[in-house]
């Protein structure tokens, strides 16, 4: 199946994922122009009313890049989520092009998203949270795999591609550690149309999170990322460093207690969570500098070409 016409013109295969905290618009609108989509969580626009700024801004700024990629905003399909009907309605009323939507099958969400032309992406980490996205309508599905940044399933990526190909030829974006043009190669490869990519975008001026995290990133390996539900009620990746820094032994984590998950505008857990005690996945060991997002962008797309040609694919 071919992808959906908003997600054919991309310069480079790849969706920026949207990242708690480092997401703003400087960071989306120069991933757009670098001809990549550019997201960020609805709920990083605080307080609720920058949303719409938000917005604003970045369709006044592409407006002016005709070639722009389009732009994507990721929404929380929780019930602790008290924003959600409110960011729904701003971003419905911009016609924003591409809703990302997470942790429950987005029934309500997706008709009137559809209504105005948008499309709807979901985050799975299973096939069975695969298939009731699917019986929702959605229009794709993010494998969210071992390894990817922030909240991540347990799956390789190869084996959970290969068991969604089995009973779904629509658009599929795969995450977990792909920080190269190499492995956005390899995704494709692999039977997925898009690479999902959020960690390398954090060390880049335009990600809105301090400096001493982008050193941390430069500084890390795979080894130095720690797989816990503890922090946030949902498995996640973090660097070891954030989690011995706020005061927990990463090989003695106690497990969570999924019924105090909260993404509440006024959780001031969610927002400890993000700020001290840093997500990251396991492709930090390969990148080894900050860099502006257009470089990034660009090193992503040689090393992508570099890796076809090496193959013979072009």
């Amino acid at each position: 199946m071919a992808l959906p016409p908003v997600l054919q013109r991309l310069k480079l295969p790849v969706i920026g994922a949207p990242m708690f905290i480092a997401g703003n618009p400087k960071l989306v609108i120069e991933q757009c122009k670098a001809g990549i989509v550019g997201s960020f969580p609805a709920l990083n626009a605080r307080p609720k009313e920058a949303l719409d700024q938000w917005l604003t801004e970045i369709e006044q700024t592409l407006t002016g890049t005709p070639d722009a990629a389009p732009y994507a905003v990721n929404q929380i399909v929780h019930k602790s989520n008290d924003r959600l009907e409110h960011d729904l309605e701003v971003c419905i009323r911009h016609k924003v092009p591409i809703t990302i939507t997470s942790l429950r099958a987005p029934n309500d969400v997706i008709p009137a998203i559809h209504a105005y032309g948008g499309i709807v992406l979901h985050d799975v980490i299973n096939v069975r949270h695969a298939e009731k996205a699917l019986e929702a309508g959605v229009d794709g599905l993010i494998l969210v795999c071992a390894g990817a940044g922030g909240h991540a399933g347990m799956l390789s990526p190869f084996a959970l591609v290969g068991e969604v190909r089995r009973f779904f030829d629509g658009p599929i974006i795969l995450s977990g550690a792909i920080a190269s043009g190499d492995a956005i190669l390899a995704a494709l490869a692999a039977g997925a149309d898009l690479a999902y990519i959020g960690t390398r975008f954090l060390a880049t001026p335009e990600a809105s999170v301090p400096e001493r995290y982008k050193e941390e990133i430069l500084k890390a390996a795979a080894a130095d990322i720690v797989y816990t539900d503890l922090f946030s009620g949902v498995n996640g990746n973090y660097l070891k460093h954030s989690v011995v820094a706020a005061g927990f032994d990463p090989l003695n984590l106690p497990k969570s207690n999924p019924k105090k998950m909260n993404f509440g505008s006024a959780s001031g857990v969610e927002k400890k969570v993000w700020r001290d005690i840093w997500s990251a996945g396991q492709g930090v060991g390969q990148i080894d500098k900050v860099m502006p997002v257009a470089e990034v962008v660009a090193k992503l797309a040689a090393e992508y070409t570099a890796a076809r040609r090496r193959l013979a694919l072009s």
